[in-house]
């Protein structure tokens, strides 16, 4: 009996090459249109929402799910190794990036009427939710997601089993949105502790650790669904396991380059909310600073009340009161 191979794979059939995947259409489909409906709202409301939010949204976000799922990748996932493994990894980190990026919660917040917002609201700050997406929780159950995926018979059965497939592919959406949603989301939706610079910590640590699956299977010894792939390698693939060091170091790769744009977005935010925070205090000083108008008369003067920094107990308060009774006033603005 003779098999029936796919054409060998070249760059032109990985770009050229495309499949439908009705589950993933349908979840791009309700994804997007839920987004553009939440962004035509908070327009016609008289708000506005960056475009810049919705081109991550759209092109990052939804449109690496689709290039996974649909493209030359799906097409040849079956026959080699390294295409599954880069579908898996861009699902896992790529594509949750993107959709962080677009803040669908902050937009179902400011979209919703004010009791939908506040049963978004609680649902982020429920136990479970907040369980899971506790910053080293999600930081594990990424890791171990993709230990599964491949050193348990989940993948091999996943080619298998079509349901299982596009379930496995939901399952490493999911378990990457845990952790980059919450990071990026302008909601509070992390612990009080998770400041911008723990958060930038926390995203460096992140970039190690998803490193790791890509590491662990690229010098693995035993081949991962290895049945599968010796039995279904087409006579043009490379030898098997040369095949799976290839998807391994593709792993690798991607998850350093996303770990990069990650950690710039924070720092961006971090950047943002520190500016944002020193216009506050620059109008608080201003307000606070402004001689009052002399009273007609002598006599003592009535209604004196003292200066914010010394009855406030604040981190700002304490770095004026620091600089002493003059330097409250004088070097106010150059320190702060």
């Amino acid at each position: 009996m003779s098999a029936v191979y796919l054409p060998e794979l070249t760059a032109g059939r990985l770009l050229g090459s495309w499949r439908l995947d009705v589950p993933a259409l349908l979840l791009v489909v309700a994804l997007g249109g839920l987004y553009g409906w939440g962004a035509a709202r908070v327009r016609g409301r008289g708000g506005s929402w960056p475009l810049a939010r919705l081109a991550a949204f759209a092109g990052l976000g939804l449109g690496a799910i689709v290039v996974a799922t649909m493209s030359g990748l799906a097409v040849y996932d079956h026959e080699l190794f390294w295409p599954a493994a880069v579908q898996n990894v861009t699902l896992d980190l790529l594509a949750p990036l993107g959709l962080a990026l677009g803040d669908p919660l902050r937009l179902a917040v400011e979209a919703l009427p004010e009791g939908g917002a506040g049963r978004v609201r609680r649902v982020m700050s429920g136990r479970l939710v907040r369980t899971l997406t506790f910053p080293l929780v999600s930081t594990v159950l990424v890791l171990a997601t993709e230990l599964t995926v491949y050193f348990t018979p989940y993948f091999a059965t996943a080619l298998r089993v079509g349901w299982l497939h596009e379930l496995m592919y939901l399952h490493l959406l999911a378990a990457g949105c845990l952790f980059v949603l919450p990071v990026l989301t302008r909601e509070q939706a992390l612990p009080a502790w998770c400041t911008h610079p723990v958060r930038a910590a926390l995203v460096f640590l992140d970039g190690i650790v998803d490193a790791l699956p890509g590491l662990v299977v690229m010098t693995h010894g035993t081949l991962i669904a290895g049945a599968w792939y010796l039995h279904h390698a087409p006579p043009w693939s490379p030898d098997v396991h040369h095949d799976q060091q290839i998807g391994g170091g593709a792993m690798l790769g991607i998850a350093e380059l996303t770990a990069l744009p990650f950690l710039l977005a924070v720092l961006a935010q971090w950047v943002r909310a520190e500016r944002a925070q020193t216009a506050v205090l620059d109008r608080r000083l201003d307000a606070e600073l402004t001689p009052a108008a002399p009273e007609s008369g002598p006599g003592p003067a009535h209604g004196l009340v003292r200066p914010w920094w010394e009855t406030e107990r604040s981190e700002v308060a304490e770095r004026v009161r620091r600089q002493g009774p003059g330097a409250g006033q004088a070097d106010a603005y150059g320190d702060l």
